[in-house]
């Protein structure tokens, strides 16, 4: 590996998820990593990695759900005068969850298409306007609860870019990797033909005509079983400046407006009916914190810091670190770290995979781990069950040197995707 400069926070951290991130480091433009203490295994990179880069970007380590983050918003008003079960109920017939989406086009009028590529606008025209305002699903959750310093709601949404997202990730991933595979094609296709041609001597001497097709067919099948073998989640990345390192760039911002206006028309959506419940004609909202955890952030010079599941923590910046649905969410100000390139983790982390969780983890604990809260959960939802991710508690405690706390969000409403 090459000598770069990295931090991994925390010792409860599998060694898969390790070695998948000195790989990263060991990518064309690496200068800098970080391994946040929720890390888990993921694609191509792990989640909670950050990882600076010098004149390139690549999409694999932003990941399929571009902007995906975390989103509160606090109302002042006490928690106690909610109807929760009327609110759910709200929810549910207002939000679409899962692969559900929206039977009309939303209003989408505050998105920017400048300088977006065709490709992204074809895939808007499909999966853009239904799907703004719709939750998804695996660890995405709405959460309502109160903050321990005032018992004032906060409502907390965790979603992100949606089928949108995933779409334009995809193609750029296939573009970076195709253009990485060439490059390796390149170089490996040398080593080929020299070892052909050392096991082909004779041939060779006596047949040179022959031997001119017989290595170029034999190229060709290398060639094919070469780029077969090929996973678009690879350790591939696209010169910064570069025409389509430019376009991926300017496609990713549009998906990251997209992520927080889908978070926005959940958090509008719930406000109104808590306003209709209480029969309010007046705004009542204070703060809202936005932060997403996965992306690429150009700064000067040509550097870009990559974050797969870190939440950005600038100094003074604050943040949102959800844990789980037992324990709530923090809020957080971040203190500019510069090993974490003022990042830090975008929640507490999986301990257990989801397949693991399915088959270890007790339905009854679950149902009593969550007792309670109001929710929609069933027997299904057991791998986004407490015990299936690390201790936040112990997560906030390792990083504090990179977020200060400022309150939590003890939830009392928990829908899952």
């Amino acid at each position: 590996m090459n000598k770069i400069k990295y931090k991994i926070l925390g010792d409860s951290i599998e060694d898969g998820a390790i070695n998948q991130f000195k790989k990263c480091l060991n990518m064309k433009g690496c200068i800098q990593g970080f391994l946040a203490p929720d890390s888990h295994l993921g694609y191509t990179a792990p989640i909670g990695s950050v990882l600076k880069f010098k004149d390139y970007v690549s999409p694999q380590l932003v990941g399929y759900d571009i902007g995906c983050g975390v989103a509160c918003l606090e109302l002042n008003i006490n928690y106690k005068l909610i109807n929760l079960i009327q609110l759910k109920t709200y929810i549910l017939e207002n939000i679409p969850l899962g692969l559900n989406r929206h039977k009309k086009n939303q209003n989408t009028s505050l998105l920017d298409f400048y300088g977006t590529s065709q490709k992204l606008q074809d895939i808007f025209s499909i999966k853009g306007k239904k799907q703004l305002g719709t939750l998804g699903s695996g660890n995405h959750f709405i959460e309502v609860g109160y903050l321990e310093s005032n018992d004032n709601i906060a409502i907390v949404i965790h979603s992100g870019s949606r089928g949108l997202g995933h779409s334009v990730a995809s193609h750029y991933m296939k573009e970076s990797a195709t253009i990485g595979s060439e490059n390796d094609w390149s170089q490996l296709s040398k080593e080929f033909e020299i070892d052909f041609a050392n096991r082909n001597k004779l041939f060779l001497k006596n047949n040179p005509d022959k031997y001119k097709s017989a290595i170029l067919k034999f190229l060709d099948k290398q060639k094919t079983k070469y780029f077969k073998k090929q996973s678009i989640d690879g350790n591939y990345s696209l010169q910064l400046n570069s025409d389509i390192g430019r376009e991926y760039m300017i496609d990713q911002s549009f998906c990251l407006e997209y992520a927080l206006l889908n978070r926005k028309h959940m958090i509008d959506s719930i406000t109104s009916g808590i306003y209709e419940q209480l029969e309010l004609n007046i705004d009542i909202r204070v703060n809202f914190i936005n932060r997403n955890h996965n992306h690429a952030e150009e700064l000067d010079d040509g550097i870009v810091i990559h974050r797969k599941g870190a939440t950005h923590a600038e100094k003074g910046m604050l943040g949102i670190i959800p844990g789980n649905m037992r324990d709530g969410s923090f809020i957080v100000k971040g203190k500019g770290n510069a090993e974490s390139m003022s990042s830090s983790s975008h929640g507490a982390g999986r301990v257990l995979s989801r397949s693991k969780a399915r088959t270890t983890l007790c339905i009854d604990d679950f149902k009593k781990e969550t007792n309670k809260l109001v929710t929609n959960h069933t027997d299904k939802m057991i791998d986004e069950s407490p015990e299936a991710y690390k201790d936040i508690f112990e997560v906030m405690k390792i990083q504090s040197d990179l977020v200060e706390i400022v309150d939590r969000v003890i939830p009392i409403l928990n829908i899952k995707g």
